[in-house]
């Protein structure tokens, strides 16, 4: 399944056509429709949709409750309208085309109105779109449906003609389960995880943080889905219950990779199970309904959109985006087989529609992308002292809070970033908001904004950084002006060559200081104090400048300022030279 998607999808990508389709056809051509070379799709499917799971905590870590509350008109009015007059369409396109009876049709028009989470939120963050009004949007409606999912599952099921098992719930008690499971999870986050994740986080163990980031997804989706709901939506709200939780930049950079991976071979299991015998019975009915599923749910949306005050080509840009068919189709065509609405061959079409829905995603984006509204320029990154400018301070120490507050006080917006659990309370107690992780990781500092940002800061102490490092750093966010504390003067050496803009020593402004004062109280005239700490510098820089071209700490010893009191008189009272200031 790798070795195929790693060739398929790297000749999707360059020839446009995106990664998903990559799966997609890879999975079709590896499984049992194609060369059989990998069998039970099913359950390679139950086990990839972990990535879904994984996709939507990481989107929930991205809403604080506060943003979700701002979002509540898309969510829960657009999304709302979407999912209802979607559904109703579709159920009577599905009726008028197939001639299945009223109640099949709306289990299975019902579904269609669903759209591809794992497909759409992907692509937006790949875009850089995510977070703008547009993506914001579109993300509402995508949330709503699979809010939708309880719903969706109670109408499949009053309409059902299988027996009704004596022990079954009602669909009331279902409501309050929902209810009630939503309400422990809230709990949980706010009273278990970061409680867990602190203590962690205290140790120092990154693989036990690891663990405790899975545990905190996989525990939410499982407790979601033993009640009978939507293993996504507890991860989700996992997700959402840590969004405000030091520890957020640090989850994020461990789950994204098992994230991502899960999600491949969820595409490849979805093109495994295409049914190539079901479309090629009947191809023209295929591509009719596969047609008119696209065409309906793309002026649906488009309208919908421009009712709730899109312009109309950024309407038509969501009505695209959003027009594919979506995984939990499958899970509902499931139960509408399983409550004896459709018969098998039906649930079999209609996966191959969904699915030849989304394998037409990519080439739909490319019809779409000259209708949605290109990124907004960033006016924030002009320069050093535009509003809104940003800095990434790493390391949270004394050293470090004295450079943040200093960018603060000047206006700019600083995100903070340390290891240390300790510390990170500590700030908290001061109403300082600090991100726990290891600011020195090219994952987290992507996630942390580094690629936008203008000023990347190492306050970190310890001597730990070199020009290797910076070099790695500097090539991934280009943008940023790279700053770095220096331990001691080996440090500096081997931070010479490194593309920074500028390194300090940590004692060094200090020290100065001190010695600027001493002489003061011996009432040393102020011009001579001037001149004993440029000679002093000049000497200092040409030596460590020495010391950095051969690698060796005694070189051009002897530069050096002697202790010996008239040796000292005497190099302080030699002439300057000019570009020793």
């Amino acid at each position: 399944m790798l070795g195929a998607a790693l060739v398929l999808v790297l000749v999707f990508r360059r020839l446009g056509l995106g990664a998903v389709l990559g799966y997609l056809v890879a999975g079709a051509l590896i499984g049992p429709q194609g060369l059989g070379l990998v069998g039970d799709a099913q359950e390679k499917l139950g086990i990839a949709e972990l990535g879904i799971a994984l996709l939507l905590f990481l989107v929930g870590l991205e809403l604080s409750p506060e943003r979700l509350w701002r979002l509540r008109r898309d969510i829960f009015g657009f999304g709302l309208a979407q999912v209802v007059l979607c559904g109703i369409a579709l159920a009577l396109f599905v009726y008028l085309a197939t001639g299945l009876s009223a109640a099949a049709a709306i289990a299975i028009g019902l579904p269609l109105a669903l759209s591809s989470t794992a497909q759409v939120l992907p692509m937006l963050e790949s875009a850089g779109r995510l977070r703008t009004p547009f993506g914001e949007r579109a993300f509402s409606v995508l949330l709503f449906q699979d809010l939708s999912i309880v719903p969706l599952i109670t109408i499949v099921a009053a309409l059902s003609r299988a027996p009704v098992p004596a022990d079954a719930p009602p669909g009331w008690l279902l409501g309050l389960s929902t209810l009630g499971a939503i309400a422990a999870l809230v709990l949980a986050g706010r009273y278990v995880l970061n409680p867990l994740f602190r203590l962690i986080g205290g140790l120092g163990e990154r693989e036990l943080f690891v663990a405790a980031g899975l545990f905190a997804v996989l525990g939410s989706a499982a407790a979601m889905q033993a009640l009978g709901l939507s293993a996504a939506l507890g991860a989700f709200i996992a997700g959402v219950m840590l969004a405000d939780s030091p520890y957020r930049h640090e989850l994020e950079a461990d789950v994204d990779p098992f994230r991502s991976i899960l999600l491949g071979l969820f595409f490849i299991a979805v093109g495994m199970l295409l049914d190539l015998g079901a479309i090629m019975a009947r191809p023209l009915l295929v591509l009719t309904i596969a047609t008119g599923l696209i065409a309906i749910k793309t002026a649906v949306i488009g309208l919908l959109a421009r009712g709730f005050g899109m312009a109309w080509r950024q309407a038509l840009g969501m009505g695209l985006l959003l027009s594919q068919g979506g995984e939990f189709g499958f899970v509902l065509f499931a139960q509408a087989q399983a409550a004896l609405l459709i018969a098998p061959e039906a649930a079999s079409l209609f996966s191959a529609v969904v699915t030849l829905s989304m394998a037409s995603t990519p080439f739909l984006m490319m019809l779409g992308r000259r209708f949605r509204e290109a990124p907004a320029d960033r006016t924030d990154l002009a320069g050093p002292q535009a509003d809104g400018a940003r800095a990434i301070v790493v390391g949270w120490g004394r050293f470090g809070q004295t450079v943040g507050q200093m960018l603060a006080a000047q206006g700019l917006s600083v995100t903070m970033i340390d290891r240390k659990a300790s510390q990170i309370d500590t700030s908290i107690a001061f109403g300082v908001k600090v991100y726990f992780g290891d600011g020195t990781r090219l994952d987290l500092l992507r996630l942390a904004g580094a690629a936008d940002a203008q000023l990347i800061l190492f306050c970190v102490d310890g001597g730990q950084l070199d020009a290797a490092q910076m070099q790695v750093i500097a090539h991934a966010f280009p943008r940023a002006q790279i700053f770095v504390r220096a331990f001691d003067r080996r440090q500096m050496m081997r931070l010479h060559d490194a593309p920074i803009a500028g390194a300090v020593r940590e004692v060094y402004e200090s020290a100065i200081a001190m010695a600027r004062g001493a002489m003061a109280a011996l009432e040393i005239d102020a011009d001579e104090i001037d001149r004993a700490e440029r000679h002093y510098r000049d000497v200092d820089g040409r030596r460590l400048a020495e010391q950095a071209r051969t690698g060796d700490i005694h070189a051009a010893d002897d530069m050096m300022i002697r202790m010996d009191g008239s040796d000292a008189v005497a190099t302080a009272a030699a002439p300057i030279p000019a570009e020793s200031g």
